[in-house]
């Protein structure tokens, strides 16, 4: 086959390109400090990488394995001195919280407990302020540590779903999460990304959504090297975006996490770049636009979108012309290529090519929706049957809003209300008011709650004849009574038993809906801390070695969010 001039030329240009392009470091916006050690002294292997994709939010770090064991010892990783501590029910559990005269702040979360100097500030903190869930902060000089001092052991407290340390490094002014391996913290890796499928979004100039059409192409190649399986040159006719799925791995056959930057090129420019380099807890939540939330609601899928929708707050773009999406205006052929490192550097490439074909055409069905809600502007719409507030910020794209009601459930004290759909994501709450059946009795009205048909709770105040809510979720809503109070069922205690030779009270804890608000244990009138298991709804009391030998009273009491009260009263020995 006989190449003309214009072939030759793009040839040697993307060559060119791609050179330039592997030649390029690791993309961050400045340098880091390297004279951070290790928080274990296991050799490194993660279960999570920071920046991984998870359920609404960004990994804020680095997840170490531990052997599937808990009790390993955690280390500062620098000097510096101990600034926050918390212990709470879900979320990160036990952690510490680090202060480095560098400017920034280390954490270690999913803590199984402290060194006898932290483990004692917070029980001291917890019974003065009769709480489990205690999160407050020190001065310089109450606890200071050295790099390589213990400071805990590693465990599987909160939410961690198994034996883990949990790790940052933030900026300890801005409080943003920052990729530790930036730092010097070495994980070894020597896999390059892998890339398993791309996606062409036709836009045609109108905001992605759920009705958006896509195309997916398969993806084949190993070792940095990939390629489309079938169609050579992609034809479309108008605005087009492209998403790719790709994930990374520490080694061969291990776990599946987040790559660390995405680079989109047209004709050599590139037009798109996702970095994981750092970002704000609270624009975390838009991960849900940097992803395909359609797909993933849908199907399952994780595609990384390559173009950015203009209510997206994130800042993890350093680079993007026209919001990373392509408008071509000539019918040559254009060269695409996308370039996918891990942070170490390690570089996987995916070339193909498109061609604007008049003929290509597949456009976007018609959404017949109530009416336009703007992402930059607050938003109403109201019938004598709902009232939703939406402030702006709240939405990532224009949305046309749909709405429709469906009949009362047999447990409901209201019609379903379909508030748009569950396809398309939201960044923070937004305000529903619903107004309940003439049937909601009125000593019930401090009572009703507002639900979805998922079974997820959302809130829930009586107000001016409405149950007013603050969802952040579109989908489907109505209301519920919560008149059902807290159920607690004890493990290990009964009443008149002796208790001597046992360290613990042991209790489980549920509630129906709502979910639990408080909870509070005394002995003998004097509160004691419970210490709580949310994944096994498990509280534990250890005796103090001050409790005297005898009979004693326990008292436990658990609060739902709708104030039902459940009381459990037992007498014991020791």
């Amino acid at each position: 086959m006989r190449l003309n001039n214009k072939y030759i030329l793009l040839l040697a240009l993307s060559l060119f390109y791609s050179s330039q392009i592997l030649s390029q470091e690791v993309i961050k916006s400045r340098e880091y400090p390297r004279d951070f050690r290790p928080p274990l002294d296991l050799a490194p292997s993660l279960a999570g990488s920071f920046g991984e994709i998870r359920s609404n939010h960004f990994h804020s770090g680095l997840d170490y394995r531990t052997n599937q064991r808990e009790g390993y010892p955690v280390y500062a990783v620098a000097d510096g001195y101990i600034s926050r501590l918390r212990v709470q029910i879900g979320g990160f559990g036990n952690a510490v919280y680090i202060n480095h005269p560098n400017g920034y702040t280390s954490v270690y979360a999913h803590l199984q407990r402290f060194n006898n100097r932290i483990a004692l500030t917070i029980k001291d903190f917890q019974y003065r302020k009769e709480s489990y869930d205690v999160d407050f902060p020190l001065i310089p000089i109450e606890i200071p540590v050295k790099k390589g001092d213990i400071i805990a052991w590693s465990g599987n407290t909160g939410s961690s779903g198994g034996p883990h340390l949990h790790f940052e490094l933030r900026d300890t002014k801005t409080e943003e999460t920052i990729n530790p391996q930036l730092f010097g913290i070495d994980i070894p890796d020597k896999v390059k990304p892998v890339i398993s499928g791309l996606y062409m979004y036709r836009l045609n100039g109108q905001p992605f959504s759920e009705k958006t059409p896509s195309q997916y192409f398969q993806v084949s190649g190993s070792n940095g090297n990939y390629q489309l399986n079938q169609s050579p040159v992609i034809n479309f006719d108008n605005e087009v975006g492209f998403g790719i799925v790709t994930h990374d791995q520490q080694r061969a056959g291990g776990n599946k996490n987040g790559v660390y930057s995405i680079e989109l090129f047209l004709d050599g420019t590139r037009i798109y770049t996702s970095a994981l380099e750092r970002f704000a807890f609270e624009n975390s939540r838009a991960i849900n636009s940097h992803i395909d939330y359609p797909a993933l609601i849908s199907s399952g899928r994780t595609i990384q979108k390559s173009f950015i929708e203009p209510g997206n707050p994130l800042r993890i773009y350093p680079e993007a012309i026209n919001r990373g999406l392509v408008n071509l205006n000539d019918d040559s052929v254009h060269q695409m290529r996308y370039i996918i490192k891990d942070v170490i550097g390690n570089t996987s490439m995916l070339n193909f090519r498109i061609k604007r074909n008049p003929k290509a055409t597949l456009s976007t069905p018609e959404t017949n929706g109530m009416q336009w809600f703007k992402h930059a502007d607050s938003s109403r719409y109201s019938t004598d049957k709902i009232h939703i507030a939406i402030p702006a910020g709240v939405l990532y794209s224009d949305i046309n809003f749909k709405y429709s009601s469906a009949a009362r459930p047999q447990n409901g004290y209201s019609a379903v209300h379909h508030i748009h759909t569950r396809s398309i994501p939201v960044h923070k709450n937004y305000h529903l008011w619903i107004k309940p059946d003439a049937n909601l009795p009125e000593e019930l009205k401090d009572k009703a709650v507002v639900v979805d048909t998922r079974g997820a709770y959302h809130g829930g105040v009586y107000e001016n004849g409405f149950i007013r809510a603050s969802p952040r979720t579109f989908g489907s809503f109505y209301i519920r009574i919560d008149n059902v109070e807290p159920v607690i069922r004890p493990v290990n205690i009964s009443d008149g038993k002796s208790m001597a030779g046992i360290s613990k009270i042991i209790l489980k804890l549920s509630d129906n809906l709502s979910g639990i608000r408080s909870f509070r244990g005394t002995i003998d009138g004097q509160w004691v801390l419970f210490e709580y298991d949310s994944k096994t709804s498990t509280l534990w009391h250890t005796f103090e070695e001050s409790l005297s030998a005898g009979k004693h009273l326990l008292q436990f009491t658990a609060t739902d969010m709708k104030m039902n009260i459940r009381t459990y009263n037992v007498t014991f020995y020791r």
